[in-house]
């Protein structure tokens, strides 16, 4: 059993949707926003009120980059590596994240404040190199600009 994981916080979810079909990501996806992940206890929990197996649920899990097995910090960083931020330089904004907090695309800062993702793309093409952090897009980044942004993050904590 993981720690602090109150399993009731999703009855209200698997009493709404636990025996409608083709539901499986809705469900995942309101477990996720109670959690910010999706913790194992959870999905056994799923499983069981859903009879889909755990197998079925974990494939669906990993197969949409939407969903995380694991909890993410504060600030979630997704950097954007498509092919336009990847032209302008978003290797160089990735190195200088990694280096400044510390941490590789997954990875969460010992602190709990920053995670990091890499993804396929954003959709900002204009923007490129961007990211975004939680809801906020930061683009036309350069090295000394993210540090700014994450210093500043760091700072208003």
């Amino acid at each position: 059993m993981e720690k602090n994981i109150d399993l009731a916080l999703i009855d209200g979810v698997l009493d709404k949707y636990a025996q409608t079909k083709g539901s499986l990501i809705t469900i995942l996806q309101k477990t996720q926003d109670i959690y910010g992940y999706l913790p194992k206890d959870a999905i056994i929990k799923i499983s069981e009120a859903t009879g889909i197996a755990e197998s079925e649920i974990m494939g669906v899990a990993t197969f949409y980059t939407q969903f995380r097995l694991t909890p993410v910090g504060k600030y979630l960083i997704m950097l954007c590596q498509g092919t336009a931020c990847h032209v302008n330089s978003s290797e160089l904004i990735l190195e200088t994240i990694k280096d400044e907090l510390g941490i590789d695309d997954g990875e969460t800062t010992q602190d709990g404040l920053f995670s990091l993702k890499c993804v396929a793309c954003l959709g900002c093409c204009s923007l490129s190199p961007v990211m975004m952090i939680n809801e906020d897009t930061y683009g036309s980044l350069t090295p000394d600009k993210t540090k700014k942004i994450l210093r500043q993050l760091r700072e208003a904590e």
